[in-house]
C-alpha cells in the first residue's frame, strides 16, 4: 500500500531540514572548538581504556549478530553458528557505516544466497533481525524517557512530560508485542505475499533482552570513554535520542547527529573539547575498527564462496 502523499512529503522535507542543520551545527562546533584541548584528551587515554573499549564494541557487535542465531531458531534453516556470526558481524558493521539497504538488506541477501538459504527465508532473517533491534530500543528507551532520567533543554517543543508520554508510549508496545507472542491465537497472516509468523513467547522474550542489552552496550562504550561523574541513564537516553534523530535523517552513521545531539543535552555539564574526544574516540571503537575487521571477513567469505563455486564447477565438469 503507498503512502498518502503529504507523509511522503512530510519526510522529504524533515530529511532536508536534519540534512541542512547538521552541517550548520558541525561547522559552528568547529569554528569555537579549542581543538587542542581535544587532542589532549585523545591523548591522556590509557591504552587499557581503549583496550575495554573495544571489548565492549565487540561484545555488542556479538550480541547483535545473536539477532541472527534467534532467527535460525525462528526460520528452522541449518546453519551452523560459525557460519551465521561471520556473516552478521559483517553486515551490521557494513549497516552502521553505509545505512541498512547496503549492510542490512543487500549483503545479506547476497551471503546468506550463497550459503544456500532462499529468498523467503532471509526475508525472515530480516524482519526478526529489525524487531528484535527496535523492540529492545522501545523497552530500554520507554524506560528512560518514562522515567525522566534525560533532562532536556527547556527551549526543546517536545519537553520532558512530552518525552515521558512517548517513553510510555514505547513500553505499551513492547508489551503489546510480546503478549501478542504469549496469547495471540492466530499465528500466522500473508502480507504481499510473504507469510509472517508470530515467534513464541520465548523467542520474543529473547528478542527485547538481546536488543535492549546491545543499546545498553552501545551506551556503556561511550560512558566509559567520558570524564567520570555522569549519569550512566543520562547517556543512555541521549543515545536513544541520537539514533532515532540519525534514522530520520539517513546520513550514514548518524555523522554529526551524534555530536549534535550529545553537545546540546550536556551543554555546561563537560568541556566541548573532552566530550568531542570521547566521541571520536567511541566512533573510533564502534564504526572505524570493527568495519576494518568486517572488510577483511567479508574478503575472506567472499573467497571460500569463490573457491566452493569453482570446486562444484569443476564436479560438474568431471561429471
Amino acid at each position: 500500500m503507498a503512502q498518502p502523499a503529504w507523509q511522503t512529503w512530510g519526510k522529504r522535507v524533515l530529511t532536508l531540514l536534519f540534512v541542512l542543520l547538521i552541517p550548520a551545527l558541525l561547522y559552528t562546533l568547529a569554528s569555537n572548538l579549542d581543538w587542542q584541548e581535544v587532542r589532549q584528551s585523545l591523548l591522556a587515554y590509557k591504552a587499557s581504556t581503549l583496550a575495554i573499549g573495544l571489548a565492549l564494541a565487540l561484545c555488542s557487535y556479538l550480541t547483535f549478530a545473536s539477532y541472527d542465531l534467534l532467527a535460525r531458531a525462528y526460520t528452522g534453516h541449518q546453519l551452523p553458528a560459525r557460519q551465521i556470526l561471520p556473516v552478521a558481524f559483517v553486515c551490521y558493521a557494513f549497516n552502521l557505516n553505509f545505512t541498512t539497504w547496503v549492510g542490512g538488506v543487500a549483503l545479506r541477501y547476497r551471503l546468506y544466497s550463497r550459503l544456500g538459504l532462499d529468498t523467503g527465508t532471509i526475508t525472515r532473517i530480516l524482519t526478526l533481525g529489525l524487531l528484535t533491534n527496535w523492540m529492545g530500543y522501545m523497552l530500554i528507551a520507554g524506560t528512560v524517557f518514562a522515567l525522566r532520567l534525560v533532562k532536556l533543554p527547556a527551549n526543546w517543543a517536545v519537553g520532558e512530560t512530552g518525552l515521558q508520554l512517548i517513553g510510555l508510549l514505547l513500553l505499551a508496545i513492547a508489551l503489546a508485542y510480546l503478549l501478542a507472542c504469549t496469547f495471540a491465537k492466530r499465528r500466522t497472516w500473508q502480507f504481499r505475499g510473504h507469510e509472517i509468523m508470530l515467534p513464541s513467547w520465548r523467542l520474543a522474550l529473547c528478542q527485547v533482552v538481546l536488543g535492549a542489552c546491545n543499546w545498553a552496550l552501545m551506551a556503556t562504550l561511550i560512558y566509559w570513554l567520558l570524564p567520570q561523574g555522569l549519569f550512566y541513564p543520562t547517556v543512555l537516553g541521549i543515545l536513544l535520542i541520537s539514533c532515532v534523530a540519525g534514522v530520520v535523517a539517513h546520513i550514514p552513521a548518524g555523522l554529526g547527529v551524534l555530536e549534535a545531539v550529545f553537545l546540546a543535552l550536556l551543554h555546561g555539564q563537560l568541556g566541548q573539547g573532552s566530550l568531542v574526544a570521547s566521541l571520536l574516540g567511541y566512533r573510533t571503537l564502534y564504526y572505524l575498527i570493527p568495519l576494518l575487521l568486517a572488510i577483511g571477513i567479508y574478503l575472506v567469505l567472499e573467497k571460500r564462496a569463490r573457491a566452493m563455486r569453482q570446486h562444484r564447477e569443476g564436479s560438474l565438469r568431471k561429471s
